[in-house]
C-alpha cells in the first residue's frame, strides 16, 4: 500500500506493485516486504507501478526555481521522506507534488538556458553555486521528460 502525505494528496491510497524513488542513498525498488527503512529523497523521478500495469510519475525537485516559478511547471514533488513500514505500506511524506505530464518541456529548457548563463558569470558566488544546483535538477528533469 502507498500513501502520499503533503498539504494536497497527489496520490490516493492504493495497492501498488512497486515504486520506484529516487532516495540520497541511492535509486530504490521499493517491492512488497521491503525490509523497513527511512530514505530521504533527492532530486528525481518518483514512479509508482500499479497493480493493473499503469504507471504514474512525480518529480522531485527542491529548487527555489523550480517550485517559485509557475511558468516553469505545475509540478514536482518537493522536499521529504519515504517511510517503508512493516505490512508492506510505503509513506510518501512530501511538501508539494504534483504529475511529471505537468511539467512544461519549453520552459525547462528555458530555464536551463538561464541556469547556464549565470553559470558562466552573470551572477556572484552564490549566484553561481545556486545555478549549477539549479542545473543539475533541471537536466534531470529534462531527461524524465524524454
Amino acid at each position: 500500500m502507498l500513501t502520499t502525505e503533503a498539504p494536497q494528496s497527489i496520490y490516493k491510497s492504493t495497492d501498488v506493485v512497486q515504486v520506484n524513488i529516487p532516495a540520497e542513498s541511492g535509486e530504490m525498488g521499493i517491492l512488497a516486504n521491503h525490509v523497513p527503512s527511512i530514505e530521504q529523497l533527492k532530486p528525481g523521478l518518483v514512479e509508482i507501478i500499479e497493480e493493473s500495469g499503469g504507471s504514474k510519475q512525480f518529480f522531485r525537485a527542491s529548487t527555489p526555481t523550480l517550485q517559485k516559478q509557475k511558468h516553469v511547471c505545475d509540478g514536482g514533488l518537493s522536499g521529504g521522506f519515504a517511510i517503508v513500514q512493516p505490512g508492506s505500506q510505503l509513506s510518501i511524506n512530501a511538501v508539494e507534488g504534483f504529475p511529471l505530464e505537468e511539467f512544461s518541456a519549453d520552459a525547462i529548457k528555458s530555464q536551463i538556458s538561464e541556469a547556464q548563463r549565470v553559470i558562466s558569470g552573470g551572477g556572484s558566488e552564490q549566484d553561481i553555486a545556486e545555478a549549477k544546483i539549479e542545473l543539475e535538477v533541471l537536466e534531470s528533469l529534462q531527461a524524465a521528460l524524454k
